[in-house]
């Protein structure tokens, strides 16, 4: 199951910035029941991603109710990304 979704990236501002890109509402059920499968703790979700050109893995894990979806320096370089600029990302659970 990959799934392909459009998010603002927004900065955490915690001890150290962090980017994610926040799941909608409406595919959260699906990683849902993929977690149940995949999991490894806490819910994170082990899945590889996709950003224009930039494939990686990473882990999704949730936040309020809902996902967060990590984007790292290296993958925000090569694709150019900015905060609150929207992206969009394929994302494979496993």
């Amino acid at each position: 199951m990959s799934l392909t979704f459009t998010a603002t990236l927004f900065e955490w501002r915690g001890p150290a910035p962090h980017y994610f890109l926040r799941v909608p509402d409406e595919l959260v059920p699906d990683l849902r029941d993929a977690a149940r499968l995949v999991t490894y703790g806490w819910g994170m979700i082990p899945c590889l991603a996709r950003v224009g050109e930039t494939t990686f893995r990473t882990a999704i894990f949730l936040k309020d109710s809902g996902y967060l979806l990590p984007v790292r320096v290296a993958v925000r370089r090569a694709e150019s990304l900015e905060e609150g600029r929207e992206v969009t990302v394929t994302v494979t659970p496993g």
